[in-house]
């Protein structure tokens, strides 16, 4: 099923389930975002805001499969940017997508030239496998009914604390509406794919410049072991700025994280190999 854009103010592009909107001019240098778990563009909306008009913001919705692989997120990903004219970009994965964008930069032959990576509640080898293993489990045993009121709840503390403009409030409501059986399955896989996965013989061999953001309140990823792994066995790791106010989903500080973003972008030479 391919997720309808209520307010697309730039071209969607498709590769099957897979759905590619590119907002900015042609001419910015290009920011790829792999969202997280939740699997969609429904929460960068103030993100995206804020590092226009200086980037070219590239934003994925994946499909809601049970059988892709990480193999399988990669060649698609690859395959669709190709295909839309993005041959070269950096990197920003959020928490699950950061499984997807290491397998992106350990591809052979891809289309799609990643120049370097950003982190954003990302890892390479998750700190604690065991407890992921075990929240598939529990989430496998609920109803997405039963989980629409938490949901909404963080919806409001979102409006509350962190602003909303008119599209920000429209992709809230995306968001909600998307939380469907089929989407919770899909989620529950994705944890999964987590569990098994271990990146790290590629983020041990990468020379791409790597970055990592992370907000200072994150209980789903503990950024002290992500740091540090990065910091000694990852060569092409540049630095990391820990957001105070910030938590897991930290790409919705907004303003610290955009400008951090940018600074990045504009001051880093990227370094073929890896």
């Amino acid at each position: 099923m391919t997720p309808t854009v209520h307010h697309p103010p730039g071209p969607v592009e498709s590769e099957g389930d897979l759905c590619l909107r590119i907002h900015g001019p042609e001419a910015a240098p290009a920011l790829v975002y792999l969202p997280g778990l939740h699997g969609d563009w429904t929460l960068v909306g103030g993100f995206r805001e804020a590092v226009a008009p200086a980037v070219r913001f590239c934003e994925f919705t994946y499909p809601r499969t049970v059988t892709w692989s990480l193999d399988d997120y990669a060649a698609a990903i690859d395959r669709a940017l190709a295909n839309a004219g993005v041959k070269s970009a950096w990197l920003l994965a959020e928490s699950f997508g950061s499984q997807i964008a290491w397998t992106l930069l350990g591809r052979g032959r891809p289309q799609f030239a990643a120049e370097a990576l950003i982190l954003a509640g990302g890892f390479v080898r998750h700190p604690l496998p065991r407890v992921v293993q075990v929240g598939a489990a529990l989430l496998s045993r609920v109803s997405h009914r039963s989980l629409q009121r938490p949901l909404e709840g963080y919806a409001a503390y979102a409006r509350r604390w962190r602003g909303a403009s008119p599209v920000r409030l429209a992709e809230q409501e995306e968001f909600l509406a998307r939380r469907t059986a089929l989407d919770l399955q899909a989620a529950i896989h994705r944890l999964r794919l987590i569990h098994v996965a271990d990146l790290r013989p590629i983020a041990a061999t990468t020379r791409r410049p790597v970055f990592y953001l992370t907000g200072l309140f994150d209980p789903v990823v503990p950024w002290p072991s992500v740091h540090c792994w990065l910091k000694r066995h990852c060569p092409g790791y540049r630095g990391w700025r820990l957001i105070s106010g910030a938590d897991h989903n930290v790409l919705s500080s907004t303003g610290p994280a955009a400008r951090q973003v940018v600074v990045w972008m504009k001051s880093a030479t990227p370094q073929g190999g890896g």
